[in-house]
């Protein structure tokens, strides 16, 4: 299948959700229409299991998290050069890191900070659920969004490893320069906007705080106790 041909973009106007909750919901309704079904998705921490959280729930697909970090920018840490996965895979983007002055001394302190974030969150969340094996299964990969995609491709790549059906990338919005990155990686990529500016993932909603390791763990908890919510035709997403 040609690359074009593995995306989906549903909308390329100036978009604003509400908050996590309502992006997670609308990008799930959506996924329903276009038929597009799932065993597993997959959340990246912190702001991805929020939106995988209600991804899991509308498809009735099993939920886990795939831990991957970014490699912030010198002086920028939220512009992202690079991303390290949870099994160590580490992903740089040469043309950006070289742009912000990013040397290799720089890149290995980044790498091995992330990495012991990365180590610190696994200790924490998968004390409630161990990993789910992805071999054979579809799969979904979804975050709140991507600047970069660097975090989601390392993230692809990684699961890639372990040998799954299908992975489907779910955004709720994303430049166009990084979903065609994206589909060069995944079987296809869904996208709810592609707005013609874009400077920062958070821009697109009106409530963004920081999600805490207490909210990631509430959600795996509710998750493996088989709660969930009840979506109609008219869900409120506020």
């Amino acid at each position: 299948m040609k690359d074009e041909e593995k995306l989906h973009i549903l909308s390329e106007e100036q978009v604003s959700f509400t908050d996590r909750k309502q992006a997670g919901i609308l990008l799930g309704q959506e996924l329903k229409k276009l038929g597009i079904e799932a065993d597993l998705v997959l959340g990246i921490p912190r702001g991805g299991i929020i939106i995988a959280e209600h991804l899991a729930n509308i498809l009735g697909a099993d939920l886990d998290i795939l831990l991957a970090h970014k490699l912030g920018a010198p002086f920028s840490p939220e512009l992202a050069i690079g991303a390290i996965s949870e099994d160590g895979q580490v992903y740089l983007n040469k043309e950006i890191a070289q742009e912000v002055g990013a040397n290799e001394q720089y890149i290995q302190e980044e790498r091995q900070a992330q990495w012991q974030e990365i180590r610190r969150r696994m200790e924490k969340y998968r004390q409630i659920q161990l990993r789910l094996p992805l071999k054979g299964k579809t799969v979904i990969i979804t975050d709140d969004g991507v600047a970069t995609g660097a975090t989601v491709e390392i993230a692809l790549l990684s699961a890639r490893q372990e040998d799954p059906f299908k992975i489907i990338v779910a955004l709720p919005v994303a430049p166009d320069s990084a979903l065609k990155q994206l589909t060069k990686e995944a079987d296809e990529v869904v996208c709810l906007a592609v707005p013609p500016f874009f400077s920062a993932v958070g821009q697109f909603y009106m409530k963004f705080p920081q999600v805490t390791d207490e909210e990631v763990l509430d959600i795996l908890k509710k998750k493996k106790s088989g709660n969930k919510f009840k979506y109609g035709p008219h869900t409120d997403t506020e």
